[in-house]
């Protein structure tokens, strides 16, 4: 079975730049690197990983691309670029000759406009990526999951990822509102979603592996094994659990799953949806 990490970081700290690792995240505030990332994925027995940003320039598209090229278990890069600039051609055509990049993120669960993935010029940018064969993950909190479905439907070629299941308020408990919403947006099958990000999303130093199982329900239950994709979110999710126990939490639920499912679940849809 093909074992593939979809959704980790890399970054050389910066506090200027990484001023979003607040006191509380101090164990974040380190330079976290492949070498480091490559003992995790070899203990268990990973075959390689999917590097997404965590800085909206054009030189983190450099910075993870040379990471790529120089370590040959980084299968694929989400890189960023402005989707809503004018010349978002020419940024795109730059980047057209590398190989590892598979598609682009913006972190919209961080703008005020909770609905810019539906202003003209980011749907503008959006149309651009299928023609040249790129995905997008879409970064959200469970209040855009509604935007996102209206961007899903207007773009049903386009390939979509949800991103940490969307962010429920697991620590709380909250799921109705999520559940409704994150169903509707899993009805629109080009719509993957990477269960990933959990254990940041509960309360970091108390969760339980059953925090998590009514999440789970949901999304396995609206995307079907077929179209979720495991990821550790390396090294966000050393706020509040360690590489091991966040393959554990997923592990223990996907257990029940056939031998099929879980070889989609653990490594065959992240090949499939990016290409790797």
């Amino acid at each position: 079975m093909l074992k593939i990490d979809s959704h980790q970081h890399f970054w050389i700290y910066d506090e200027v730049r990484d001023s979003w690792i607040s006191e509380d995240m101090a164990v974040l505030r380190a330079d976290f690197m492949p070498g480091q990332l490559l003992a995790e994925l070899q203990q268990h027995h990973f075959d390689g990983s999917v590097v997404v940003q965590s800085d909206q320039s054009p030189a983190e598209n450099i910075f993870q691309l040379e990471n790529a090229g120089n370590n040959a278990f980084v299968k694929g890069v989400v890189g960023w670029v402005d989707l809503q600039a004018q010349d978002i051609d020419d940024q795109l055509a730059a980047l057209s000759g590398y190989s590892k990049l598979k598609g682009f993120r913006h972190i919209l669960q961080g703008e005020k406009d909770r609905a810019l993935m539906l202003k003209p010029g980011f749907v503008n940018g959006i149309a651009k990526l299928r023609p040249l064969g790129y995905t997008y993950d879409i970064l959200i909190f469970p209040d855009q999951l509604k935007y996102a479905a209206e961007l899903a439907a207007k773009f049903p070629d386009q390939p979509f990822v949800v991103d940490h299941i969307a962010k429920p308020a697991i620590k709380n408990g909250t799921i109705e509102e999520w559940k409704k919403d994150i169903i509707a947006l899993a009805a629109h099958e080009n719509v993957y979603c990477k269960v990933s990000g959990m254990v940041t999303e509960a309360d970091w130093q108390n969760w339980q592996f059953e925090d998590f199982n009514p999440y789970l329900d949901v999304v396995f239950e609206a995307f079907g094994a077929e179209r979720l994709m495991y990821g550790s979110d390396w090294p966000v999710c050393l706020l509040a659990a360690s590489y091991q126990q966040v393959i554990d939490l997923t592990d223990q639920y996907t257990s029940k799953l056939t031998a099929t499912e879980q070889a989609m679940f653990w490594g065959g849809n992240a090949t499939k949806f990016y290409n790797l």
